[in-house]
């Protein structure tokens, strides 16, 4: 996420190191390339126009302090207006007192509404919430059924009926919401491959009826200012209260991100970070500007952590390695934890500096899957004792897994690291205990 737009500002930063002061000369300069980079990320180029003057109007004549350099100022000043341009702070979800409060999905067909309809119930759930799902959208081909397998997949009700009167329908949900104690509803509305009045008919209409606490409009990260100027004609016709960002896992470069807010006035609540149904994280601008100017996210990383990890199995991890008993079975429960955290490439934009220090070199999730096969190829005796890997037992377990006998070195290697770093945490003082997955 950002990788490409984070890449390229830092270029622009490195320009400005070793130079005493901001001057007119080398603040123009600087801006010119931030200015050229936010264009090729597509952000919109008024929000562009507006955003250099003000980073201008800040940095020119500043006086860099002996304790930074002017790189440092410059990032600084930059963030404040980022800051400013996403939105300041997170804007909750406005769930009130009403039952059942009403949340509806609005955008275009494609945007991914209906994978979005069950992350959110996922979302509410894990918060105390009883959601029900509600298929609304009677036009699209298979949609209701769409909704209905997404629902089964995370064990979500959904409320569907063979019905083409779309405003019926959510009557109905709203009558069998309260009859049946569910506090949310979540309503997939019809998406369309283009903007018409009969929509916007249809979902004003919906949102009177159901007095929506909230109306979120879907948004394809991955479109640009495509994406902005629909937010743009969607909230002048409807008037959502907040959007949600899809597919952030992706290509996208960013323009949606840093254009949206700045072009409709309404903050962005959410990110799609990955395809599965607890890949979704409340948008905090904060971080999201951190990450972008490359200063990773570790608020993030520890959330992902603590709610990949349950609390027993930190515990037991914890105590194996004050018991320095660290067996190649404990490393593929690692392996397993990591996973759930999310792509591997997203998590080191997280970690500060992680991108600098690992730039040229394939960072994916193809190494887990490749270390997770060697291991599985490996006798439950070869995990527990892996100092009794001989030449000839790491053949077989490179013929059993696939992989290379250098691959399984690697593995090894990478182990004994991890072995080491455990030590030193140790000798440290618990260390270890600090840490999301106990090292």
């Amino acid at each position: 996420m950002f990788q490409e737009i984070t890449d390229k500002l830092d270029a622009v930063f490195r320009r400005l190191r070793g130079q005493g002061k901001l001057t007119e000369s080398n603040i123009a300069d600087a801006l010119r390339d931030v200015r050229r980079v936010l264009l090729e990320a597509d952000v919109n180029y008024k929000v562009v126009k507006q955003f250099i003057a003000d980073v201008q109007a800040k940095a020119v004549g500043r006086e860099v302090l002996k304790s930074i350099t002017p790189g440092q100022m410059v990032i600084k000043i930059i963030f404040d207006e980022l800051l400013h341009l996403l939105g300041e702070s997170h804007v909750p979800l406005k769930l009130g007192h009403s039952f059942p409060n009403t949340v509806l999905l609005a955008g275009l067909q494609g945007s991914g509404k209906t994978t979005l309809a069950g992350k959110l119930a996922v979302f509410l759930r894990q918060r105390g919430n009883s959601p029900l799902l509600v298929a609304a959208d009677v036009y699209r081909p298979a949609a209701i059924q769409q909704l209905q397998v997404v629902g089964s997949s995370i064990g979500i009700p959904v409320f569907a009926q063979v019905e083409s009167d779309v405003i019926k329908i959510c009557q109905e949900a709203l009558d069998y919401a309260r009859k049946n104690m569910f506090d949310t509803i979540i309503v997939d509305t019809a998406g369309r491959l283009h903007v018409d009045e009969a929509m916007m008919d249809e979902l004003i209409a919906i949102k009177t009826l159901l007095q929506a606490n909230e109306v979120l409009f879907v948004a394809d990260g991955m479109t640009g200012q495509d994406a902005v100027n629909t937010a743009k004609i969607f909230n002048d016709k409807i008037d959502f209260d907040g959007v949600v960002l899809t597919k952030m896992d992706g290509d996208a470069r960013g323009g949606a991100a840093l254009s949206i807010r700045a072009v409709t006035g309404k903050p962005i609540k959410f990110i799609g970070v990955g395809e599965k149904s607890d890949q979704l994280e409340p948008f905090y601008p904060d971080r999201i500007a951190s990450r972008i100017l490359g200063k990773g996210d570790v608020v993030s990383l520890v959330e992902r952590a603590q709610s990949a990890v349950d609390a027993e199995t930190a515990h037991k991890m914890q105590q194996k390695f004050k018991q320095r008993e660290f067996s190649l079975e404990d490393f593929f429960d690692q392996l397993q934890q990591i996973k759930k955290m999310g792509p591997l490439q997203d998590l080191m934009g997280m970690i500060p500096g992680a991108n600098k220090m690992l730039k040229g070199m394939q960072v994916d999730d193809r190494g887990l899957i490749q270390a997770e096969a060697i291991i599985k190829s490996m006798t439950p005796q070869e995990r527990r004792s892996p100092q009794i890997l001989n030449g000839s037992r790491r053949k077989r377990i490179a013929l059993g897994s696939g992989t290379r006998i250098q691959d399984v070195n690697r593995l090894l290697e990478q182990y004994k690291v991890l072995q080491k770093m455990m030590k030193q945490m140790k000798q440290g003082g618990g260390l270890a205990r600090k840490m999301p997955f106990g090292w």
